[in-house]
């Protein structure tokens, strides 16, 4: 045959901030699991990270819709999805599951946490911050033991309610891939969950690396309760999450279709760095290997007897893996499914700018924008427990104890 080549799709329709949407989306998803636990499940050890938690959630989705509109090119039609919306695009749903997350569970989970010392605040500080932190109270300044019961109870309720639509916030990013029918990458019933468990994974790393890094650059200690049981999280997560990744692979095995060759020939030639080095190594077998030996993840104890210092560098380095590894899953997923022709006969190149909307410099600024966010929310809203102590008359967090009473 002459005059034609393979593959004829030589332009990539999803660059690199694509990639970029579903792992910012992801962070969001596990950082809010991860607050759960201790507010739904009651697991004491996270519950210093649990403010933390939030308001890293809340960073991170504030910039979630930011590469999806830099990547559409018409930012300022985006308000046309709420006034003409289309129920049967799941792209187009996005849209109202983001505000729904947004508006009703986020944002109201941490002003119900936050009420009773947003109070207190306004009646210690002086000057701009006294008026800033009395219209976030939004008026409700009663701190009566009544009040106080129902802003705990009605928060508790609001994370029940977050963690489906949690679910739903970052499973719907691997429904819209696994629907693509076309794609043997990324046509699998299995994508959504595999997309879930592996946010899960960056969430709880993600949390981890803040919690630690916070507190070194404050001088405060680490909690090796919580640490080990962050580690320990993760570890159980991304055993999970490997599993049901090679439960997606060998079905494909098993199944013999056409696409393994070209599947296999994307991995040795144009994946081998990213899937293999960086995925498979770097980002899932070391840390697992780590968190295995020197976490109580698989017994009370850990397996290597090793000093809290040298404990808190290897959950560190192994929670940095772990983003590697999952910013790697998405890239793979995203740019990799798109390296193949639909002829299945040839590979072709991805070659990611450095400058431009879609180059390698907005990817990231919008990587670091959310941390950006997140140190002014922390210092607005210090979600540390050591805090507590300098708020008059101020006992525990979330102890549904009145503190104080405005007069």
């Amino acid at each position: 045959m002459q005059g034609f080549i393979y593959p004829n799709e030589f332009e990539l329709h999803w660059g690199i901030l694509v990639v970029v949407y579903p792992y910012v989306t992801g962070l969001v998803a596990g950082a809010f699991i991860l607050a759960s636990l201790e507010r739904v499940f009651n697991v004491k050890e996270v519950q210093p990270t649990y403010r933390l938690a939030l308001l890293t959630a809340l960073a991170f989705l504030l910039v979630a819709p930011l590469p999806l509109l830099a990547h559409l090119g018409h930012p300022l039609r985006s308000y046309e999805i709420f006034l003409t919306p289309n129920r049967q695009s799941a792209m187009a749903m996005f849209g109202f599951v983001y505000a729904w997350y947004l508006m009703v569970v986020l944002l109201l989970e941490i002003w119900f946490d936050y009420r009773k010392d947003l109070v207190l605040w306004y009646q210690s500080e002086k000057g701009w911050k006294r008026y800033l932190y009395y219209a976030l109270t939004l008026g409700a300044t009663d701190l009566s033991e009544r009040s106080l019961r129902f802003d705990d109870k009605v928060g508790r309720w609001i994370t029940i309610i977050g963690i489906p639509s949690a679910f739903l916030l970052h499973g719907y990013v691997g429904f819209i891939f696994g629907s693509v029918k076309a794609n043997p990458w990324w046509s699998s019933v299995l994508m959504p969950v595999v997309f879930l468990f592996s946010a899960i994974v960056s969430g709880i790393a993600l949390v981890l690396i803040i919690y630690m890094i916070s507190s070194m650059a404050r001088w405060k200690p680490v909690d090796m309760r919580c640490a080990d049981k962050l580690a320990a999280f993760l570890f159980y997560a991304m055993v999970v999450d490997v599993s049901l990744e090679m439960l997606d692979f060998i079905h494909r095995l098993y199944e013999s279709e056409e696409s393994i060759g070209i599947l296999t020939q994307l991995i040795e030639s144009r994946l081998f760095t990213s899937l293999i080095v960086l995925q498979l190594v770097l980002g899932t077998l070391l840390p697992l290997l780590v968190l295995g030996l020197t976490s109580p993840a698989l017994s009370k104890k850990s397996v290597l007897k090793v000093p809290d210092e040298l404990k808190r560098l290897v959950y560190l380095a192994a929670a940095i893996l772990v983003q590697i590894g999952i910013f790697s899953i998405r890239y793979n997923v995203v740019i990799g499914g798109q390296l193949f022709s639909k002829s299945l006969r040839g590979l072709t190149v991805y070659k990611a700018e450095l400058l431009g909307i879609e180059g390698l410099l907005m990817a990231g600024a919008l990587l670091i924008l959310p941390f950006i966010i997140l140190w002014v929310l922390v210092k607005v809203l210090p979600p540390w427990t050591d805090a507590e102590a300098q708020l008059p008359g101020s006992g525990e967090h979330g102890t549904g104890q009145p503190t104080g009473v405005l007069p």
